[in-house]
């Protein structure tokens, strides 16, 4: 059962990580601070991809979960802007 729901985190993390832009000139320093929080997302993605391949589920779900979490702080912060679909992230009011 953990592996079926690492695997679907991991999934609903790549997939609103693909919905994502950038709402700030490259001349903003917001525009780094996007940056940055793309890069904590990816990261952990990519560990909880990795943890996913070591049959480590418990870590995979819990690096995807990580990732989620910065995805919704960045759009309720409005760092990062959604291209369409607002209903799959939690903080959004």
């Amino acid at each position: 059962m953990i592996e079926e729901k690492a695997k679907k985190y991991i999934e609903m993390a790549e997939n609103a990580l693909s919905e994502l832009s950038n709402p700030f000139n490259s001349n903003s320093f917001l525009n780094e601070v996007y940056k940055d929080i793309i890069t904590m997302i990816s990261s952990y993605i990519s560990d909880a991809k990795y943890f996913y391949q070591k049959g480590d589920f418990e870590n995979a779900l819990a690096a995807s979960s990580y990732a989620y979490g910065w995805i919704d702080e960045g759009v309720r912060l409005g760092i990062l802007k959604v291209k369409e679909d607002y209903k799959k992230f939690t903080h959004y009011k």
